[in-house]
């Protein structure tokens, strides 16, 4: 517990509550930690993206290169040092996750029409659709010749499914474009599939690698799975709420893909008739025009406050699953970095 007080000061209001929202953690406590470990994730991953073809390289390098918060291959290496694994396997499946997450990106910016990402042109706005959706088939499969690599069948099987319902996930949000009838629970079934999965399969690959026992994989599976939940929440909070320079993209954009995320549909179920109505014509004509009324209307209806409420109760659930695992520094690393997921601003 001695070593846990040394990085992690927890102020909660009166009584046992330790929500995620009351949290005061040290700045990125996680990055702190792992920065060692970090750096040798990025050194495999620019190893890794050689390739014979020069526009593949240019690509894989240029997406790459636009960095990120590269949450999800830190959650594999938290996930192993917590189990008490540190090495180049861990670094490689590290680095398998990040590729796996960048080719889903360029491929959603494809279906999204995107033009920036990260403050930057997109890779399909820059290169062309077709080069991006085939750089993204190269990530892809590099990745799985990584987990092969790793010499692990379960981490193979663990991914395997993963990518699956990944991409069940992005077939489900397409089919609720333009749809204003989906309820909280559809919405929760899409981001648990298109973006927890992400996270439950880097932080469960991070145990297993680490050779742990059934209970700390499925807690720390558990925890990356209420994380992803989480992020995602936030990231639908943001699209409404955030900074365009410091999320990198204009806000609305999911209004202009006629997504129907949580701030809409809570806004659609508890605003006015005539609120409801507004935010319903907007999303079935994916229409950016109307996004200053809409914004209006989310606002004056409370649903980012209940929406960022939703996303501190996942956070709170990450928390609860791993506190069954031993104090040390990288378990309150976690705690860091379900707290970041919510009160993130990019």
């Amino acid at each position: 517990m001695a070593g846990r007080r040394a990085f992690l000061l927890i102020s909660c209001a009166p009584g046992p509550s330790t929500h995620a929202s009351k949290i005061i953690v040290s700045n990125l406590l996680y990055r702190t930690l792992i920065a060692d470990d970090m750096q040798a994730v990025d050194r495999v991953i620019r190893e890794s993206l050689h390739s014979d073809v020069a526009l593949i390289r240019q690509m894989a390098e240029y997406i790459i290169g636009a960095g990120g918060k590269r949450m999800r291959p830190a959650l594999t290496l938290l996930s192993g040092l917590a189990c008490g694994y540190r090495g180049e396997h861990l670094y490689k499946l590290a680095a398998m996750i990040e590729f796996i997450h960048t080719s889903t990106l360029l491929h959603d910016d494809v279906v999204d029409e995107s033009d920036m990402r990260r403050g930057r042109e997109t890779a399909n706005a820059l290169f062309g659709n077709a080069a991006s959706v085939l750089v993204g088939d190269f990530l892809y499969t590099r990745a799985f010749q990584m987990m092969v690599g790793s010499g692990n069948m379960r981490v193979l099987e663990v991914m395997a499914e993963a990518t699956n319902i990944i991409a069940e996930g992005e077939v489900l949000q397409l089919l609720n474009i333009g749809e204003t009838d989906v309820s909280e629970e559809q919405y929760l079934q899409v981001i648990r599939y298109k973006t927890a999965k992400l996270f439950e399969a880097a932080a469960q690959v991070g145990a297993i690698m680490a050779g742990a026992d059934e209970d700390s994989i499925a807690a720390l599976a558990a925890y990356g799975m209420h994380l992803g939940t989480a992020f995602q929440i936030i990231d639908d909070v943001l699209d409404y709420s955030g900074d365009a320079a410091t999320i990198g993209k204009s806000l609305g954009d999911d209004l202009a893909e006629g997504k129907p995320t949580l701030p809409l549909i809570y806004t659609m179920r508890h605003g006015s008739a005539e609120t409801a109505e507004l935010v319903r014509d907007a999303i079935a004509n994916a229409n950016r025009d109307r996004f200053p009324e809409v914004l209006s209307a989310v606002q004056c209806c409370g649903a980012l406050d209940y929406a960022t409420a939703e996303a501190e109760r996942a956070a709170d659930a990450a928390i609860a699953a791993i506190a069954g695992l031993p104090e040390s520094d990288i378990k309150a690393a976690l705690v860091d970095l379900a707290y970041q997921a919510v009160r993130r601003q990019a």
